[in-house]
């Protein structure tokens, strides 16, 4: 781990920096938003944010004035180092394609899981890269190998979840949270009610009417 990893992982020292982050993950958001959202004092989240700033994990906005954004590719970095160190100090090796660095759970046992046809798993990893998606297939049939895997990493357990939560597992994965979350309705892999989501059960053939 470098220096500057290292300084990240300090900044990440502290309950109040990782609410922050969590909440930056999935929108920019001004100080006094912030503050709001996760009923903290004004001053102490300027200071989190000149900390978080300064270890490279958020950054101002330039197209809104005040507002910071998560640099979801430290977060990731962060993350994958992490995982790197654990791997290294149970004396485990990298699986085959990679870890998969947002939970702990190797990408070949999601793939195990999904049981997904060598055409389709090919088509999963062409699509990823360090674990995050490197764009939205545009063609349907891709696009539903994509969901799945995505069903399987958001939604990991039998309960609701309110929007903001899918909005920060989403943008873990792509920052067009808003059409990822739209397509696992439309598609049927997941439902929506009163801001609320949870996963379905069955494989959808194809995008619902008037999702």
């Amino acid at each position: 781990m470098d220096e500057e990893q290292l300084t990240a992982l300090r900044a990440l020292v502290d309950a109040t920096r990782i609410r922050i982050v969590a909440r930056l993950v999935a929108a920019p958001a001004d100080a006094l938003t912030l503050a709001a959202e996760l009923r903290l004092p004004v001053p102490a989240v300027n200071r989190s944010l000149d900390l978080l700033a300064a270890a490279g994990l958020v950054e101002r906005r330039t197209d809104h004035p005040g507002a910071f954004a998560a640099r979801l590719d430290r977060v990731g970095e962060l993350g994958r180092a992490l995982a790197t160190l654990e791997r290294e100090a149970s004396g485990s090796t990298a699986m085959p394609g990679g870890e998969w660095p947002h939970d702990g759970e190797p990408l070949a046992d999601t793939l195990a899981r999904l049981a997904l046809s060598p055409e389709d798993e090919k088509t999963l990893r062409s699509f990823l890269t360090d674990g995050r998606l490197t764009t939205i297939p545009a063609q349907e049939k891709k696009r539903q190998v994509v969901l799945r895997f995505l069903l399987e990493r958001v939604f990991t357990e039998d309960r609701e979840y309110p929007e903001k939560e899918v909005n920060q597992r989403l943008a873990l994965f792509h920052p067009d949270v808003a059409s990822l979350r739209r397509y696992l309705v439309d598609y049927g892999y997941a439902e929506r009610e009163a801001g609320r989501y949870r996963r379905r059960d069955h494989l959808a053939p194809g995008p619902a009417a008037g999702g």
